[in-house]
């Protein structure tokens, strides 16, 4: 089916908002003892592994996370050759991996967590994989600034719909902090503009628990001129969907956790006007430090993060060395 002429202009002028960003002209254009596992009736590897991802379908897990179990699982059984986990199998078997030490920790943890679940189904009778760890150096992952989000926001013609789409749903990460693969997820039931509030229903979440987030009115005009536009498109292609963030033609935004057209269109903004920091994860992170500078408990921005672990949640938080001697010096 061919576009009709037109479709994609934004039929409400909302050009007019972005005076209200405080961005200059010229931001705008620089733009790790073994212990060996012991198994309830020799069960077997493979078994348990099919029985855990059978049972993280039932508790809702996503599709990715379990065939991230199966993957780095089966791989330890491939270069271990084994029926037994110890802990020398599993130092063997990161041996194997001719990959970076940040990698390695990430398949590792991965481990550690498929055998955790061993431990809770009772197969395994000691946590030896405990003490396992590999040293990384941590790079500092900054968020997105407020200053980073007007900036993109100035260079976007908000008169074409893709442009308005992927500004609102920066506008949306950056101001609520939710995840990218909440914000695909999002409908407009989830979206009370009469109290400017977000209400997130468990299944949308990656921790499986409902919250409400606000958002201000510059963000809630977006939405509005959004929705409109929305049903324009929906109407050209005969499209039923109520979801937030769709594409062109009406359809779903992302088809799988690895393929969604706003992450790949951010992408592609952070490479066109050098804006480092703006990608789901940077904005996020962006969304926590924010709320960190204007007085909020640490506590408050990890229930908003939806951490589990209030220790994730100051990861987040990076702080530069100027900024721990003035918050230092406050208390003098």
């Amino acid at each position: 089916m061919t576009k009709r002429k037109g479709l994609l202009d934004v039929k409400v002028d909302v050009r007019g908002l972005l005076e209200e960003l405080p961005v200059s002209n010229s931001a705008a254009s620089k733009a790790r003892t073994e212990q060996p596992a012991i198994l309830s009736d020799s069960i077997l590897i493979s078994n348990a592994l099919d029985v855990i991802t059978r049972q993280m379908k039932v508790s809702g897990n996503r599709s990715r996370t379990i065939s991230d179990y199966v993957l780095h699982v089966e791989h330890f059984q491939r270069v271990t050759n084994v029926a037994d986990i110890t802990a020398n199998t599993i130092y063997k078997c990161l041996d194997s991996m001719n990959v970076s030490n940040q990698t390695k920790l990430t398949r590792l943890k991965c481990l550690k967590a498929f055998l955790s679940r061993c431990f809770d189904n009772r197969w395994i009778e000691m946590k030896f994989w405990k003490t396992i760890n590999i040293k990384v150096d941590q790079k500092v992952k900054e968020g997105a600034t407020e200053h980073d989000v007007n900036v993109l926001l100035s260079l976007l013609d908000l008169g074409n719909f893709i442009h308005l789409r992927d500004a609102v749903a920066v506008l949306v990460m950056f101001k609520t902090g939710i995840r990218i693969n909440t914000l695909v997820q999002l409908e407009e039931r989830h979206i009370d503009l009469n109290n400017n509030v977000l209400n997130l229903e468990g299944s949308i979440m990656k921790n499986h628990q409902q919250i409400k987030l606000p958002f201000d009115d510059f963000l809630k005009k977006l939405l509005e001129v959004l929705l409109k536009q929305n049903a324009i498109i929906r109407t050209e292609y005969g499209k039923k969907n109520s979801l937030i963030f769709i594409t062109k033609y009406g359809d779903v935004i992302s088809t799988s956790p690895t393929h969604n057209n706003i992450q790949k269109r951010l992408n592609k903004y952070s490479r066109m006007y050098g804006l480092k920091n703006i990608n789901p994860h940077a904005l996020r992170r962006g969304f926590a430090k924010t709320l960190l500078n204007k007085g909020a408990n640490v506590a408050v921005i990890s229930k908003a993060l939806g951490h589990s672990d209030i220790s994730v949640t100051t990861k987040y938080l990076h702080l530069d060395i100027d900024e721990v001697v003035n918050n230092l010096r406050s208390y003098l």
